[in-house]
């Protein structure tokens, strides 16, 4: 008894190591593909999403420069200028505009790349490969509890750490996934693109929710 009593304190022991290390290599990773990021002073990226149990698909394109970004996407255009968010809906021609909330964590697609990995449990899942490319995968879930977003599982490219897709779960069980179609490193960008102007969008509806 003294022996099985040792041997499995033993297997315990290795799994809690291998947990603890699986963590730390996700850590790693996440630290890398965010410092590939963060080193351009701007990037750009189209991409597709989908929703599960839906069979269509969406377009979507994004610029970002530091904590600033513009998304396009599903009728709807989201302007952040890094202190207030303006969206814009196409349908109804009104643009809501709000005070920037860097702390929620939805992970869309301007957060992916900026998210702080202090709010979120992460382990890495699994090496792949797909069209003579090597890919890690990393799941996340958020600390925080009562959270609309449950799970988000991320494919980077080995080799260079940018994000190939992600899968984002809620709290219903439903998942959407979206893939990087072109990435666009550096584009010159002007920090005015990043502010909504009510000028090119005549007869707008301005509701200023701040």
């Amino acid at each position: 008894m003294k022996n099985y009593n040792l041997f499995l304190a033993f297997c315990l022991s290795f799994f809690a190591l291998e947990a603890y290390s699986q963590d730390n290599k996700a850590g790693a990773i996440i630290d890398a593909m965010q410092q590939k990021y963060k080193s351009m002073k701007s990037f750009g990226a189209t991409f597709t999403y989908g929703t599960e149990g839906s069979s269509q698909t969406i377009q979507g394109n994004i610029t970002v420069k530091g904590s600033k970004y513009r998304l396009k996407t599903g009728g709807q255009e989201i302007f952040n200028n890094g202190k207030e968010v303006a969206t814009y809906i196409k349908e109804t021609n009104e643009v809501n505009i709000s005070d920037y909330e860097p702390s929620e964590n939805d992970l869309n697609p301007a957060k992916v790349y900026t998210f702080d990995k202090k709010g979120y449990r992460y382990v890495f899942v699994q090496e792949v490969k797909e069209g003579g490319e090597s890919y890690e995968v990393i799941e996340m879930s958020p600390e925080k509890k009562g959270t609309q977003v449950t799970k988000v599982k991320i494919k980077l490219n080995k080799k260079d750490k940018s994000v190939k897709s992600w899968v984002i779960t809620d709290k219903n069980g439903k998942r959407q996934t979206f893939k990087v179609n072109k990435f666009t490193p550096n584009p010159p960008v002007d920090d005015k693109y990043f502010v909504f102007d009510k000028t090119k969008y005549p007869g707008v509806e301005v509701n200023d929710l701040r």
